[in-house]
């Protein structure tokens, strides 16, 4: 549609409105004068009694500017308060009450005038001086109703219709919708409107307020609490529920789903705001996951720290288009940046996120720049290009059994690539930077969790003798980021099973995606320099019985019809990981913030090290397998089984 069409119809609709409320005008001073005057004539019994007609009542006023006076002022009013620019068809209270407001003014300023020519000499003859004050404000109440009717009659007709044609709903699914507040009605609006899910009904609401019970919005019911879902749905035969609760907590959340899960119903969810930006939206309503009934404890930001340092400043990610790069991404867009620039090598997932970074926040100024954390002129181009302030680094490999076969490519990457970020924004007067490390790091079994340790150690080196604040976040597994565990099982689960288990016994520690980002922001703030930052993951959970809940979220039974096979431990792979060292939890220190927890920096003979970093580069670059054994003299804590060795081999 042309911009030319868009302006010729939005005029189209303002003319209409105008000559819709000059015509209602007109009648209601009719009707108030009809009615004045045949209240006099009647002795101020029931006017319409009278003899009088409207015509015989108005004919001695026809003849002045009383009525065009009257129009003029309530159409000002109404213009004034924006009654000619509001979309009617979805309009709400907000509109009604503009309104009322449009009218409530437009009639105070015909009392005025009429208040004011009374005192001025030559206006005797206009007629508006000579309204009576009843009769304006009684033609200000006919207004009311008019305008109200030219307003929403078109709703009140098409609500009327709907229910006439209830019968041809037999064909939609019932659908029971949770949370009787806001959000619910506009799910319900927009069901009923038929611009979202056309083939469902609202058959009635549950909510866990008591005081709603029996109560009814837009006519449909509010059936009972969340507890009596079961029973609604028996009741009612629904086939759909849709959870409208943005606001809720994850762990009543949790709840919730667990419930309407039960039901065999098909279950969707408005995402909460505490992952969204703005606020929610139908297309915020979304498929259940199975992270969405696995509580955790809310993470409470100190919003204020985050912002001191990421407002208005130029923040560079390297590994950007990644699981937690871009959540990264997406939570430092919240902090208004100067400039978010996203460094990765991967151009389609980078492509991906400034597409929908651009989408929710328009005056983002996101920059994509396509390049490898190993090429170390490139990442000077880009240092040189920008000047950020902040890097956070979170480009790594980090598949274990891959580096397992791979160990030379972990080194290149992980080690190297992190010296080569490090080095750039030391050159480039960045103030502080950011490694994003891993569990694995500690008392590490596999080459992943090795390098990873080696980074930290570069980062320590680095803090010592730089004015930049280094610092590094260690956490453990990440819910839902690509490769992680509940993708893969349920992939296992579409193709049929069986669900595969290293070990019966087997232990992580897990956060979810948006929990793992905000508190790598939250550490970041803290900038000890040196620092490594620790996030407290909760309890380790067994992988095991997180098979089995996978298994009964897709609605089968493990081990009856959906196997869970154990296939026994990977090269590389731990019965459970650790977050600290033993000399690190001894010294340990909890951060302000109740999450993070502080390790201090383990005292390394620089000179060793550095020797050993530049036979470990050597090594790497001929792709030698002595990389695993120059590894583990760089960290002596660094135990590869022989077991898991051999099944490499």
């Amino acid at each position: 549609m042309t911009e030319k069409r868009v302006t010729i119809e939005r005029w189209s609709r303002v003319i209409s409105l105008i000559s819709l409320d000059v015509i209602s005008c007109f009648l209601a001073y009719v009707l108030a004068t009809w009615f004045l005057h045949s209240a006099v004539e009647g002795g101020y019994g029931f006017p319409f009694l009278a003899a009088t007609t409207p015509g015989a009542a108005l004919h001695p006023y026809f003849g002045n500017i009383q009525v065009a006076v009257f129009i003029a002022i309530y159409v000002a009013s109404f213009a004034l308060f924006r009654l000619y620019s509001s979309i009617w068809s979805v309009s709400g209270l907000n509109e009604g009450l503009m309104v009322l407001a449009g009218i409530a003014v437009g009639t105070a300023g015909c009392l005025l005038i009429n208040f004011v020519l009374s005192f001025i000499p030559f206006t005797r003859g206009i007629g508006f001086r000579n309204s009576s004050r009843a009769g304006i404000c009684l033609a200000g109440m006919f207004l009311c109703v008019f305008v109200f009717l030219t307003r929403f009659g078109y709703r009140i007709i098409r609500r009327l219709v709907q229910d006439a044609s209830a019968g041809s709903n037999e064909d939609k699914k019932p659908t029971l919708i949770v949370g009787a507040g806001y959000f619910g009605a506009y799910v319900h609006s927009q069901i009923t409107n038929g611009q979202s899910a056309p083939d469902c009904v609202t058959i009635g609401f549950a909510d866990d307020n008591k005081a709603k019970l029996g109560m009814r919005i837009d006519g449909i019911k509010v059936l009972g609490t969340t507890e009596d879902i079961p029973a609604i749905v028996k009741k009612y035969r629904v086939q759909e529920i849709i959870i409208a609760i943005p606001s809720i907590s994850a762990q009543r959340q949790a709840e919730i789903v667990t419930i309407c899960r039960e039901t065999k119903c098909h279950v969707r969810l408005v995402t909460p705001l505490r992952e969204l930006n703005d606020a929610p939206t139908m297309s915020d309503i979304r498929e259940i996951k199975i992270t969405d009934i696995l509580f955790r404890p809310e993470v409470d930001l100190d919003l204020r720290s985050i912002e001191g340092y990421l407002e208005h400043k130029c923040v560079l990610v390297t590994g950007g288009g990644g699981s937690i790069g871009s959540e990264i991404c997406r939570q430092i867009a919240l902090f208004y940046p100067a400039k978010l620039i996203i460094f990765d090598i991967y151009e389609n997932n980078a492509y991906e996120l400034y597409c929908e970074l651009k989408r929710r926040h328009p005056w983002l100024n996101v920059i994509i720049r396509i390049g490898s954390v190993r090429d170390k002129a490139r990442l000077d181009a880009v240092m040189d290009e920008f000047h950020p302030e902040i890097v956070l680094h979170t480009a790594a490999h980090k598949h274990v059994p891959l580096m397992e076969d791979s160990p030379a490519e972990a080194v290149k990457n992980n080690v190297f690539g992190t010296m080569n970020v490090l080095k750039s924004a030391e050159q480039h007067g960045v103030k502080r930077f950011v490694q994003l490390s891993t569990d694995k790091a500690v008392n590490p079994s596999n080459v992943m969790g090795a390098t990873k340790r080696i980074t930290e150690l570069i980062v320590q080196q680095f803090a010592r003798r730089s004015v930049m604040r280094c610092m590094t976040v260690r956490f453990g597994n990440v819910l839902g980021s690509h490769g992680s565990v509940i993708p893969l099982f349920e992939n296992q689960i579409r193709s049929g099973g069986p669900v595969l288990v290293t070990d019966k016994d087997i232990t992580r520690y897990f956060m979810t995606i948006p929990e793992a980002a905000q508190l790598v922001l939250q550490a970041g703030a803290l900038g000890e320099t040196g620092a490594i930052y620790v996030l407290d993951m909760g309890e380790p959970v067994k992988i095991y019985e997180l098979a089995e809940k996978v298994i009964r979220f897709h609605g089968f039974e493990p081990n009856v019809d959906m196997p869970i096979e154990i296939t026994g431990l990977r090269p590389g792979e731990k019965m459970y990981e650790e977050l600290l060292t033993p000399e690190e939890q001894k010294a340990m220190e909890r951060t302000a913030h109740g999450r993070i927890f502080k390790a201090k920096p383990e005292p390394i003979d620089s000179e060793v090290f550095n020797e050993k970093l530049e036979e470990l580069y050597e090594l790497a670059e001929m792709n030698s397998p002595a990389v695993v054994e120059c590894i583990a003299e760089i960290v002596p804590n660094f135990k590869r089984e022989e077991k898991n060795t051999e099944k490499t081999a």
